[in-house]
């Protein structure tokens, strides 16, 4: 995310750069650079908002019987009524959330509020299975 920034605050500014010592005089037709600097500088500012926000707003929430993820401008809710098991797998260190249906997502958070999350899902849904993958082996220890 912080190379993304970075890359869009210099793009944003050799684009400055290009419109301040060329401007639109040698050009034959004046319309071409000018929606050429104003996209860049477009691109460049919106795509700067949209990795701050993902930087600075991510999260996950549990509220009541709603899981929600929510990654800057982009929020999903999830029934937790519909969550049937809960991985973690310690080799990759993410949680994998299984929803009936089969559909899943993958969380990653710090491996200090693991217990916080799972614990959070659990009481939201009781019916939750855990199962931890362990380094050790490849089966599993389930915990519920």
């Amino acid at each position: 995310m912080i190379a993304g920034m970075v890359l869009c605050v210099a793009g944003f500014g050799v684009n400055l750069f290009y419109c301040v010592t060329n401007g639109i005089q040698h050009a034959a037709d004046p319309v071409y650079p000018i929606m050429q600097y104003i996209l860049m500088f477009f691109v460049t500012v919106v795509l700067f908002v949209l990795l701050l926000s993902i930087f600075l707003f991510s999260a996950y929430i549990i509220d009541g019987k709603t899981f929600k993820t929510r990654f800057g401008f982009i929020t999903s809710k999830y029934d937790a009524e519909k969550i049937e098991n809960i991985t973690l797998d310690r080799k990759t260190d993410k949680l994998t959330v299984t929803f009936t249906g089969g559909e899943f997502i993958v969380i990653v958070v710090k491996q200090d509020w693991y217990d916080e999350f799972i614990n959070s899902l659990l009481k939201a849904n009781p019916k939750i299975e855990y199962t931890v993958n362990s380094l050790e082996n490849d089966g599993t220890n389930k915990k519920a």
